[in-house]
């Protein structure tokens, strides 16, 4: 998978910093008392949720992107980053906590892939160990699709993303970036990214044959479903 070739140099610059998702999993960490000694991120970018967990003594990032990973291991260098597959990933190890966040599972295209990726997560958790992640609903997505393109401006540099229907509850991406070379002329990034929507109650399911939910819950704070923005949970590894 090579996406995010492209749209590396300008994740960090668009995305924001990860401080509110890293807040979000160390209160999950504290309120369920787990004591984390270390973490894996799946699906880790730029690592800029690893850098608001420094305090977590072992922190170990997977990213399917080499581009990403380097700006990864440079802004974290307390931190392993891993060049791989987060549907197909043997570490050797477990660990207390595993997290995959900013709607990562998403952009695993089948539902075989999420199946994957769930099994990979409880093969790699010690029991009682925590599963944080957070997921893009369906009905966001389908929001998304019948939304006008978004435009923005940064760093005298543009974006362009149309999110389209690709099938199915398959969204195409198309995220184009008009790099500004300072003389008034552009240079075009463009990446093609897909999403899949699937029913939170499908996921439910999936998850409850090696995990217990604890949290659930909306940007409102409210339970959240299909129709919600965004959806965050907190599931525990059954021992």
């Amino acid at each position: 998978m090579r996406e995010y070739q492209q749209f590396a140099q300008f994740y960090d610059a668009l995305m924001g910093d990860g401080s509110s998702r890293s807040a979000r999993i160390l209160e999950a960490i504290d309120r369920f008392d787990v004591g984390a000694t270390s973490l894996l991120e799946l699906g880790c970018g730029t690592g800029s949720v690893l850098e608001g967990l420094v305090l977590i003594p072992r922190l170990v990032g997977l990213d399917a992107s080499a581009e990403m990973l380097s700006a990864a291991t440079a802004k974290v260098p307390s931190a392993e980053f891993l060049l791989g597959d987060m549907t197909d990933f043997d570490l050797g190890t477990t660990f207390d906590v595993v997290a995959c966040v900013y709607d990562t599972v998403n952009h695993l295209v089948n539902y075989e892939a999420w199946e994957s990726l769930f099994q990979g997560v409880a093969r790699h958790l010690k029991p009682g160990g925590l599963f944080i992640f957070d997921l893009n609903t369906i009905g966001r997505l389908h929001q998304l699709v019948t939304s006008p393109p978004w435009v923005h401006d940064f760093d005298g540099n543009t974006l362009i993303m149309d999110v389209r229907s690709d099938g199915d509850e398959l969204t195409l991406w198309d995220i184009r970036v008009f790099a500004s070379a300072g003389d008034g002329t552009f240079t075009l990034h463009q990446e093609n990214i897909r999403e899949l929507g699937v029913a939170l109650e499908t996921v439910r399911t999936t998850l409850a044959t090696d995990f217990d939910l604890l949290h659930e819950e909306d940007d409102s704070g409210n339970p959240p479903t299909d129709e919600s923005s965004r959806a965050y949970f907190v599931y525990r590894r059954q021992g």
